[in-house]
């Protein structure tokens, strides 16, 4: 069973190969999540900065956070928030 209230975010860069990598495997699992792009929107710049991001992709679920692409270590996070993965 899925957690709607749990929040997953993309933090990204256009040109970023991990980030599209992340992007594909949540979307391949039909994982909601919303993306940010921390070059193009101010306001996500801001927030990943406040999360501590030192690049990206940076994923949060719920509270945990994710640095860098690591599908074992997402599939770990999604699995405790309760997605089937």
């Amino acid at each position: 069973m899925k957690k709607r209230t749990t929040r997953i975010t993309l933090y990204s860069s256009r040109n970023c190969a991990h980030c599209r990598r992340a992007k594909a495997y949540l979307q391949e699992h039909h994982i909601p999540f919303t993306e940010q792009d921390v070059e193009r929107n101010r306001r996500a710049q801001l927030d990943f900065m406040r999360a501590g991001g030192r690049g990206v992709p940076l994923i949060t679920v719920g509270e945990q956070q994710i640095q860098g692409f690591e599908p074992r270590q997402l599939q770990r996070a999604l699995r405790q928030a309760g997605f089937d993965v």
